[in-house]
């Protein structure tokens, strides 16, 4: 401690003597302290072990009444005091462990430049050192163990969550609504297409039958079915699969494009191709469907088509690869 005088006008007012807690002196108290933060991290491990739960076995639909609030969503209610439970277990148990286990000796030292010297760094290094020691975590396993279950069980509450990004695709995305005998309807005219109504030159574009706009699902599914008809000679097609699934030269192909889905409406008539207006992705019709120019990963899906009793074209079955472009389920 020293006296403010003309050289140095602010006394230094020392530090008060250190008291030790009773963990300090009582081997048996720092036992019940380890026991109570291990405890708290079970507690937090337990907890996000029944967040996970109530989300897979709570409906979402499902409400109960909890006084004062009244009638709120049980999966909701759940969550909210598993996950809280676990965040705030590992918290309190934290300080716990600093507040009664951890070293509270304080320790002053001089202020230097931010550029640390060697022998700084070195110091710096070995508090770090006699910290951790002072910390106990290489001799209180317990705590050291069940901190370390806590850390690694409650981040799963946010992979859990990622679940709430919406319903599992299963295999929805591979199909379509085409299927053998399902009529092409013309996008335009809500008629069902004759071969007779498709001219050797034109771009057509159409839906399966029974597929209406006022439908709930209808933007869905025909953002998965939306079809392109392009009737050509049939010695301009280069592509022999192609023309076996042809019908009189007429080739149904998938409207979305496969680099980010958008719809494809520009065709040039003279060379049987077609653009993609968003990134400029070009197919040629004549030729399977396949990328000449653009981003797009892979060729158009191909309709398979035919005529029915009553002479109408018709889908002999539903495309054989998914539509759009490349997703993770791609095979």
């Amino acid at each position: 401690m020293s006296v403010a005088d003309e050289v140095n006008p602010f006394a230094d007012p020392g530090l008060p003597p250190h008291e030790h807690r009773i963990q300090d002196i009582d081997e048996r108290a720092a036992k019940r302290s380890e026991r109570a933060v291990a405890l708290l991290f079970t507690v937090s491990m337990l907890a996000t072990i029944g967040f996970i739960v109530s989300y897979v076995t709570v409906p979402h639909d499902k409400s109960i009444f909890v006084f004062p609030i009244g009638h709120i969503s049980a999966l909701n209610f759940a969550l909210g005091m598993t996950l809280g439970t676990a965040l705030f277990c590992i918290g309190a148990g934290a300080v716990h462990w600093a507040r009664t286990l951890m070293s509270d000796v304080e320790v002053a030292d001089e202020r230097h430049a931010i550029a640390a010297p060697e022998d700084v760094r070195a110091k710096v290094h070995a508090d770090f050192r006699q910290g951790a020691k002072e910390s106990a975590i290489g001799r209180r396993k317990l705590i050291r163990n069940t901190m370390l279950g806590a850390l690694t069980l409650v981040p799963l509450s946010g992979v859990m969550l990622l679940r709430d990004l919406g319903p599992l695709p299963g295999t929805s995305l591979r199909h379509t609504l085409w299927a053998k005998g399902k009529r092409l309807v013309n996008m335009n005219t809500n008629q069902p297409l004759r071969p007779e109504d498709v001219a050797v030159g034109s771009l057509t574009f159409a839906k399966p039958d029974g597929l209406e706009e006022a439908q709930e699902d209808f933007q869905n599914e025909i953002a998965k079915a939306a079809l392109m008809i392009v009737r050509l000679q049939p010695g301009n097609i280069k592509d022999k699969r192609e023309l076996d699934w042809s019908h009189e030269g007429i080739v149904a192909f998938s409207k979305i494009c496969t680099h980010v889905g958008c719809p494809i409406s520009l065709y040039e008539q003279q060379t049987h191709h077609v653009l993609c207006p968003c990134h400029q992705s070009t197919f040629d019709l004549s030729d399977g469907a396949r990328v000449i120019f653009g981003p797009a990963g892979h060729a158009l899906p191909q309709l398979r088509i035919g005529v029915d009793s009553e002479g109408y074209l018709q889908a002999l079955g539903d495309f054989e690869e998914p539509v759009g472009p490349a997703f993770w389920e791609r095979g």
